[in-house]
């Protein structure tokens, strides 16, 4: 049933609240009064229940239309109208993302903290609407710089995750304390590994304490111990935490003393070691935390399923990604890369990711949606995006990390409309794709929007004619960067341009993604061809800077990028020896 909400300019509807509504029902409120005022120049009111009268009743409010539903949980609503009213019932977050389910029905856009479409309506009618929403995906996270500076933002796209620190007001989030590679804090090796070597790993024979380069020697009893009182104290001076860390190092292979191999053997993966060390905390630690979620990795070298162990109940295992190639989607794509298993056979992620749906009923995955050697070359994942996250809960996920431009500043490769079709998907991996990225780009970019999906048909088209892989960390000297290409990129970048002439805000929005062509074309134009133009250089950064960019890649600041550039080296880590073992800092 169709409702009529405001007539000019004055509201036919108030929006109703308990009266003793929570902060997060009053926030509700008062973004649901903001956004109708926009729209029609109308006043509305916010009332406590019980009102007579045309209303919007929010949350326990709308208990007087609709019946309670506790399988809505933190995040779930039900948007319904009905005769004289609209009922929006949901749990914490879920009153409040029933709000901007409403007001997307009417005509609202959220694509970026400064960008939202709000039409103007000065007779505003409400269509009928029913519907039931509770994400399939408990955990939704991704770290792109205007999310997580901008928690209301976040709260938008319905990201529950812990980047972005939402304020309990606007529903709060799922907080961890620690995220992820938590040995050194576990057992820290500037406390320890002087006095007890035997409590990091074992290579060749001998015990590593370097920081950087080692785990921690699980089969050890006594690092155990030391683990679980780290956390019994972190959990009890951060009573907040519902999720806690317990996970390898950023280094490729465990411990290779005889104890850990052995188990590893038995379980035909080290995952099982790992997961027998975490089940052992989290047991530990469930009488006096019975809230908090233990999460570990399946990275690298435990990726693959143990034979054996299983996660406990109050343990979350995160797959990672991070091998693949993001070009194709994991369950058809052909590429070769692949984790060895201890008796030497290979896993593809696609198989990994099936034997561990069926494996655990609480799996996690940290997915990887940029390329992090070079965050402004473009990266044809478009397509890829929508089957790997139905892959993803058809296995059973129930949360995902998306790591994509990190950069304290933002970045190119049009990561504005990047997030907006992750943030879409993570809460509807269903959803249609096209039709947000139509949305997007035809707003956003404005008559350039058309310009802007060719780009993104060229680039995807060229990985899939000719095969091409893409990973995470790859240079930019593939087959898909060709000259071809990029002069291919770079016409309908002038279309794009042409198009908005007339419009100085899209003109500067298509000059920044155009910054994604530009960076490859210099960078290849050095390093493979030997040709570097110094002013075109200085005019690239000069322009970078200008734009509000930062790092343009993921380890060094952009000042790094630059000297890498000038030296003829691929990437600024690269001369950057032992940076991380001497204290260096890089400014992003």
């Amino acid at each position: 049933m169709a409702i009529q909400l405001a007539s000019g300019r004055k509201p036919l509807a108030t929006i109703v609240i308990p009266s003793d509504a929570t902060e997060q029902e009053t926030y509700a409120s008062e973004e649901l009064r903001n956004y109708l005022d926009l729209m029609t120049s109308a006043v509305f009111d916010i009332a406590k229940a019980p009102v007579e009268g045309p209303q919007i009743a929010l949350g326990r409010a709308a208990h007087a239309f609709i019946a309670p539903d506790d399988g809505l949980g933190e995040d779930g609503f039900i948007l319904r109208t009905l005769p004289g009213a609209i009922a929006i019932a949901g749990g914490k977050r879920g009153v409040i993302y029933g709000v901007y389910e409403l007001l997307e029905r009417l005509g609202c856009r959220f694509f970026t903290p400064e960008s939202e479409k709000v039409p103007c309506r000065v007779e505003l009618e409400a269509p009928e609407i029913d519907t039931r929403q509770v994400s399939a995906l408990e955990h939704r996270d991704h770290n792109y710089f205007f999310y997580n500076t901008c928690p209301r933002f976040a709260v938008k796209s319905r990201i529950n995750g812990n980047s972005a620190a939402i304020p309990e007001r606007f529903g709060g989030h799922q907080s961890y304390t620690w995220f992820v590679h938590t040995f050194n804090r576990l057992v820290p090796p500037e406390v320890y590994a002087e006095k007890h070597p035997e409590y990091y790993a074992m290579y060749n024979g001998v015990r590593c304490t370097k920081k950087h380069d080692t785990q921690l020697c699980l089969s050890n009893p006594e690092v155990l111990s030391i683990a679980k009182e780290t956390v019994r104290r972190t959990l009890r001076e951060h009573p907040e935490t519902r999720l806690i860390s317990i996970s390898q190092n950023d280094y490729i292979k465990g411990c290779e003393c005889e104890a850990c191999r052995a188990i590893d053997r038995a379980e035909g993966s080290a995952a099982g070691t790992l997961l027998r060390f975490v089940n052992a905390i989290a047991e530990a630690m469930e009488p006096e935390f019975p809230q908090v979620v233990f999460d570990t990795l399946a990275y690298q070298y435990t990726r693959p399923v143990p034979k054996i162990t299983h996660p406990r109940h109050n343990v979350c295992v995160r797959l990672c990604s991070i091998e693949c190639c993001f070009a194709h989607p994991f369950a058809t794509c052909d590429d070769d890369r692949s984790v060895v298993l201890p008796d030497g056979s290979r896993s593809s992620f696609i198989r990994d990711l099936r034997q561990w749906g069926a494996f655990h009923d609480r799996l996690y995955i940290w997915d990887y949606v940029t390329c992090f050697a070079h965050y402004a070359a473009p990266f044809p994942n478009w397509r890829v995006l929508q089957p790997n996250m139905q892959a993803f809960v058809e296995n059973n996920v129930k949360g995902v990390f998306e790591q994509g431009n990190s950069g304290s500043r933002g970045g190119v490769d049009l990561n504005e409309l990047r997030a907006y079709v992750i943030s879409k998907l993570l809460w509807n991996p269903y959803c249609d794709v096209k039709k947000h990225i139509e949305e997007f780009t035809d707003y956003y970019y404005g008559a350039a929007g058309p310009f802007v999906r060719e780009y993104i048909d060229a680039l995807c088209d060229k990985a899939e004619k000719d095969d091409i892989h893409a990973g995470f960390n790859d240079q930019t000297n593939s087959p898909l960067y060709s000259d071809d290409m990029l002069d291919r990129l770079d016409e309908i970048m002038d279309k794009a341009q042409r198009a908005v002439q007339g419009d100085p805000l899209r003109l500067w929005r298509v000059g920044k993604a155009r910054l994604s062509v530009r960076w490859v074309r210099l960078k290849n134009n050095a390093m493979l061809k030997d040709q570097l133009d110094p002013a075109e250089a200085n005019q690239f950064f000069a322009d970078w800077r200008a734009y509000g960019m930062g790092r343009l890649d993921e380890w060094v600041c952009q000042e790094t990028t630059h000297r890498a550039l000038l030296k003829n080296v691929w990437r600024g880590v690269e001369f950057l020896d032992h940076w991380l073992d001497e204290g260096r800092t890089e400014i992003y």
